[in-house]
């Protein structure tokens, strides 16, 4: 029998779209979010980006930032200091990601202005 994980993996090879497989990352609430804030600066404390989004949750952004780590899309550098001081940065990979989401951006833009109106 055919698990879920092989069906999707399977349907992906058929579509041909590799987008999807790191889509279960970005495509969750607030990750691009907090990638864009950390493409801001070379290192990220939590505390900004909470200060930045300030909408989200801690344990949403704790769980947005793990999952960003496990794909190795940010690193986590944790100082051995009272009160401990943890940083948040990109990876290289990411900040060609970066680049895109800017794209993104513009996009988004043009097309909100180009946007037909609804009658």
């Amino acid at each position: 029998m055919e698990t879920e994980f092989e069906k999707e993996k399977r349907t992906r090879i058929q579509v041909g779209c590799n987008a999807d497989e790191i889509w279960s990352v970005l495509g969750k609430t607030w990750a691009l979010l907090i990638l864009k804030k950390l493409t801001e600066n070379e290192y990220t404390r939590f505390n900004e980006i909470k200060k930045a989004i300030p909408q989200i949750s801690n344990t949403v952004l704790s769980e947005r930032l793990r999952d960003l780590e496990v794909y190795g899309l940010i690193t986590k550098k944790i100082y051995a200091q009272v009160p401990i001081r943890v940083e948040y940065s990109i990876t290289k990979q990411t900040s060609e990601l970066g680049k895109i989401l800017k794209q993104l951006d513009i996009w988004v833009i043009k097309w909100r202005k180009e946007k037909p109106k609804k009658k």
